[in-house]
Order: structure tokens, then C-alpha cells, then sequence
């Protein structure tokens, strides 16, 4: 079974930090690709050893990215 999660990767320093806001976890690589396949693996290793009730606790149901515009000065 497959659930689709967010990914949302941005450049730190010399390399990239992944973060799944749904569940609050994070990874880092050296390129963007990098940082979301580790992203992957750690969501993965979570679903594989967290109990049904941290999965439920951590669990954000809902979770948007979207860009808004806004008045500088």
C-alpha cells in the first residue's frame, strides 16, 4: 500500500533539508534529489516501526503548500 506525503525541500547551506510537514520528520542530502530520497526512506522506516497510535498522534490530516503574494513596505 502507497500514501502520498508531502515533500518539501529547500537548500540549507552547501546542501538540502527534506521535510514532511504531515509528520514533522526531516532528512537532509547533498543535492535535492538526495534530500528527498532520503526523505523517503526515513518516512518509510517510521511507517515500518511506529505504532498505530504514533502514526495517529504525529499525523497531520491535511497539509497545503501554496505561494501567496503580499506588500513589501
Amino acid at each position: 500500500m502507497n500514501r502520498s506525503m508531502t515533500a518539501i525541500v529547500e537548500r540549507e547551506g552547501e546542501g538540502y533539508v527534506a521535510l514532511c510537514p504531515e509528520l514533522d520528520i526531516a532528512t537532509q542530502g547533498d543535492s535535492v534529489t538526495e534530500a528527498r530520497d532520503n526523505l523517503a526512506e526515513a518516512l518509510e522506516l517510521f511507517f515500518e516501526t511506529a505504532s498505530s497510535e504514533e502514526v495517529t498522534r504525529r499525523l497531520r490530516g491535511e497539509v497545503y503548500v501554496t505561494r501567496i503574494e503580499v506588500a513589501l513596505g
